[in-house]
């Protein structure tokens, strides 16, 4: 992948490359990024320097839950490092097995509702480190039929001025967790909640044309990921940018797509876009657009193109 370049027009309007660098210490990094944790990474803070007891003897950078209730662990590295990522999954492999004491911190840190909400089928790592090689790339690919990782790549420019860029993400399909598995766990733990690999939103059969659509539009506009997840369909980069649900009733039918656009940036219409900052919904995003037909579809298309460049 391209190096990032950054240029900064100077006195005589002559425009000079910006020499990136790594922090001097590690722990200047994760303080950064921890600082602005849902902001750079769409994730919230659970722990920093969260310890795996006496028998894994280990201690995870950064415990989280994105925006999606996935459970994330992040990894720091200020420079290149060959073992940041067996070390992640390392952790990862702690954290599955571990599941009600990071519930248990959830419920504490984010309440009940999203306790019970957190999906355990595609747990995330990411690992943020100063340089990524080709071999890190391939070790990452070997683990996608268990969990997602991404591969962020920052620099620093001065004392202000800090960039992370997503070399490589590998989706990662989930693993099935055994029926036998479910019914010990559900009867040791009632509130916990268990789920199966297959639950995920399916496109009704009334909106697969009108989606077909609006895919078509998402997908074109930038390299986005789509993720299929229990009750929406994320298209993402480092973050969502867009949220799709599905509403197939006969007297409601239609697709909502929530952006991750300022509502107040945008001229809202009446029964197409709405400000939902103050209304609970399912999805991430501040902007939901109603897409109910194929001119829905084109009228949205400036607000995904926006939603996408400014992501």
């Amino acid at each position: 992948m391209a190096d990032l370049k950054i240029f900064q027009r100077d006195a005589d309007g002559r425009e000079v490359e910006l020499r990136g660098s790594t922090v001097a210490r590690e722990r200047e990094l994760q303080r950064r990024v921890e600082g602005a944790l849902e902001e750079m990474l769409g994730v919230r803070l659970l722990a920093s320097e969260y310890s795996t007891g006496d028998w894994h003897r280990g201690r995870i950078d950064t415990l989280g839950l994105d925006e999606d209730n996935v459970p994330v662990i992040i990894e720091f590295k200020r420079g290149r490092d060959a073992g940041i990522i067996t070390q992640a999954t390392s952790y990862l492999v702690w954290m599955k097995a571990h599941r009600h004491e990071v519930e248990a911190l959830v419920r504490r840190r984010l309440g009940n509702k999203v306790a019970g909400a957190v999906d355990w089928r595609r747990p995330r790592v990411i690992c943020v480190a100063g340089e990524f090689s080709r071999h890190d790339r391939a070790a990452a690919s070997l683990h996608q039929r268990e969990h997602r990782v991404d591969l962020v790549r920052y620099r620093v420019f001065g004392p202000d001025l800090l960039t992370l860029q997503l070399v490589e993400t590998v989706p990662g399909f989930g693993v099935p967790m055994e029926s036998a598995e479910l019914v010990s766990e559900v009867a040791a733990e009632p509130e916990a909640t268990a789920t199966l690999a297959s639950d995920q939103v399916e496109v009704p059969e009334t909106l697969a044309e009108l989606y077909g659509e609006l895919d078509e539009v998402l997908t074109g506009a930038g390299e986005l990921e789509v993720v299929v997840l229990r009750h929406y369909i994320a298209y993402r980069r480092m973050l969502n940018v867009a949220s799709v649900i599905f509403r197939p009733s006969a007297s409601h039918r239609a697709i909502l797509m929530y952006l991750r656009l300022d509502p107040d940036t945008v001229k809202l219409e009446d029964g197409f876009t709405r400000d939902v900052r103050r209304i609970g919904h399912l999805g991430t995003g501040d902007l939901e657009v109603r897409i109910a037909s194929s001119a829905d579809v084109e009228k949205a298309v400036p607000l995904i193109r926006r939603a996408v460049e400014e992501s």
